[in-house]
């Protein structure tokens, strides 16, 4: 049943997408579709999406990272389906709780407010008062495992009778991300999972002056329910008038994003693999807040040298150390034609060490001589790299929302030159700590420009010629809990 509910809500887009290419179906030439259309269908698309339930919002939220699949403008709607998930009612939250605990709400906390903080697609946010704390209490939405478990199943039906009809790389790749988001939604489902996680990255931020993690209360922390710390703080993307008063500096709070980012990747080997607004809170003093450890990676120490090393190679203008580089990540198709690539690579490096507003780097990179170059070229953005290029994405559009001419190889070259054997000495396992303050800055600017390079190609590319781009390469260690 839910199959066939499924089916009838989505089988219209697919017709309609269709369309675009025969406007038979099956024969005649493409319709014309206008910017406006592309708008209108994402937008209904999104309503669509929104009333399936959690499963396919989470679903479209991964897929919302996926600039190698999702073209825009749907890449973007898709995004936005992180601020619309409707709450659960009080009396499920309560039952769920009570379920966990023996106890009502009331019975456990001094205060628990009615009115969520946030609702997300797996859990619901509520604060509460716990021995004289102020904490969040995150439970899971009720029935959510066993309505995953039916639309994971559901999709995998229809995207199985798609790519018998109309298979190509596009189906292909939706049914390797149905597959990805299966084996990792249930690590989301158990909080205490979640909470052993939060603990960790709280445990490496722990001498940061600037990052700051919500402390675990594990006593209170079960399979369907989380209790943190209540940290006080707006959506990154929220506190213009914040910077306007003067209150925080948006040059070091992108320049702790960074930090943040790139100690996760490079030195502690455990990603936060859910980097959006929503989840980057900056407290009234300035400090970040990093919130919601549901979806995190373990990264290999061998794929962080080879970003290690790409990314000084970006920094040299080594030609040939970027294509290296590219190559040992798994960028680069088999059989690839070298010299299309390294014109590809001189072309990118070009364009993203320029001193210019960062949009006027983008329109470059969208003329006719690059763009044809990029769509002809046989570079994939792998799924390893997928985390990256999101977070990359995330850094990248700080920079440029508060600093038109935002660009990191020029922020952070000569610190991070000078400081690369100690970034190599840490990757090899040394026992003396870094300082937080310089090699993790420095570093941070560059691994975000070369992520940001394949990320922006690989959407405008999809944005405006359709390109067909696939995964593969070594991956990320889902993270054992």
């Amino acid at each position: 049943m839910r199959t066939i509910i499924v089916t009838a809500r989505l089988l219209p887009f697919l017709f309609s997408f269709l369309r675009d290419r025969r406007s038979w179906l099956v024969a005649g030439r493409p319709l014309a579709r206008s910017a406006e259309f592309h708008r209108r269908r994402a937008a209904a698309i999104v309503d669509t999406i929104a009333a399936l339930g959690p499963t396919f919002v989470k679903l479209a939220q991964v897929l919302a990272a996926r600039a190698d699949l999702v073209p825009e403008p749907y890449l973007s709607a898709l995004g936005s389906l992180h601020d619309q998930v409707p709450p659960i009612s009080f009396d499920e939250v309560s039952a769920t709780i009570v379920d966990a605990y023996g106890a009502t709400p009331d019975a456990l906390f001094e205060r628990f407010d009615r009115e969520p903080l946030a609702a997300a697609s797996l859990g619901q946010v509520h604060r509460a008062q716990l021995r004289g704390e102020e904490v969040v209490v995150k439970v899971l939405r009720p029935g959510v495992e066993a309505l995953i478990a039916e639309d994971v199943k559901a999709a995998d039906r229809i995207l199985g009778v798609i790519a018998k009809r109309w298979s190509n790389l596009h189906v292909v790749a939706l049914q390797g991300a149905v597959t990805e988001f299966a084996s990792r939604v249930g690590d989301e489902m158990d909080f205490r999972k979640e909470g052993a996680i939060a603990e960790e990255i709280r445990h490496n931020f722990a001498g940061s002056r600037d990052v700051v993690v919500p402390k675990v209360v594990h006593d209170m922390t079960r399979q369907r329910v989380l209790v943190l710390e209540y940290l006080e703080g707006r959506r990154i993307d929220a506190i213009g008038p914040w910077i306007a008063e003067g209150r925080v500096r948006s040059g070091a709070l992108v320049r702790t994003v960074m930090e943040m980012y790139i100690q996760m990747m490079l030195v502690d080997g455990l990603f936060h693999a859910d980097p959006h607004p929503g989840n980057l809170l900056v407290a009234p003093d300035g400090r970040l807040i990093l919130l919601d450890f549901g979806m995190a990676v373990r990264v290999p120490r061998e794929l962080r040298v080879r970003l290690v090393d790409t990314v000084f190679a970006a920094i040299r203008g080594d030609v040939d150390g970027i294509i290296a580089g590219f190559g040992s990540l798994g960028i680069i198709q088999p059989g690839a034609d070298p010299d299309a690539i390294r014109s590809l690579v001189q072309k990118l490096l070009a364009i993203a060490s320029q001193h210019s507003v960062t949009r006027e780097r983008i329109e470059q990179m969208l003329a006719d001589e690059v763009l044809s170059e990029l769509f002809d070229a046989p570079v994939a953005l792998p799924s390893d790299l997928v985390y990256f290029a999101r977070t990359a994405s995330l850094i990248e559009g700080l920079g440029t929302r508060y600093d038109p001419h935002f660009n990191a190889i020029e922020f952070a070259s000569p610190i991070a030159l000078k400081l690369r054997g100690r970034i190599m000495a840490s990757l090899r396992g040394d026992t003396a700590p870094p300082s937080p303050d310089e090699w993790v800055v420095a570093l941070s600017g560059f691994l975000g420009e070369v992520a940001g390079v394949v990320q922006r190609a690989s959407k405008e590319i999809a944005s405006i010629v359709g390109a067909r781009l696939f995964t593969g390469g070594v991956g990320l260690e889902p993270v054992a809990r």
